[in-house]
């Protein structure tokens, strides 16, 4: 029965919408009240981050989790030219990691406050259930 509501909730709902514009995540987690999960991908190359967005990121109970309490946020470093984001975006995203991922680690996960405030990480892929994840995610300071 709760995956029939959460089916049902992603297809009323849409996905959740990942950001790529830290700021504007900011923004909106401050209005709306709501926690900022920071993503570390290589999309194109990065075989645990490929897993970790199929497997949870896109599952539906993620997605009307995330919608109802999170601002998802998504810095990605593909490889190949064709998958790269423009300079600005690059920028960007290379800014991030030099605050919140100095070591380069992929895929890094991150579960912060409106202003920036890191309240848990994940380092790599979890390899636990999407409900697993998401419990990690409700039972974190200011998770609730």
């Amino acid at each position: 029965m709760k995956v029939f509501v959460s089916i049902i909730a992603f297809l009323l709902c849409g996905p959740a919408t990942w950001l790529n514009d830290f700021e504007q995540a900011r923004t909106l987690a401050h209005e709306q009240n709501k926690l900022i999960l920071l993503n570390f991908s290589g999309s194109d190359w990065c075989g645990p981050c490929i897993k970790m967005k199929r497997e949870i990121f896109e599952a539906a109970e993620f997605q009307s989790y995330a919608d109802q309490h999170l601002v998802l946020v998504r810095a990605d470093f593909p490889r190949q030219k064709k998958n790269q984001p423009d300079a600005r975006q690059q920028e960007r995203n290379e800014k991030l990691a030099e605050r919140y991922n100095p070591t380069g680690k992929f895929p890094l996960t991150l579960l912060m406050t409106a202003d920036g405030e890191v309240i848990r990480e994940w380092n790599g892929y979890s390899h636990g259930s999407v409900s697993e994840f998401i419990n990690q995610l409700h039972e974190s300071p200011h998770g609730k």
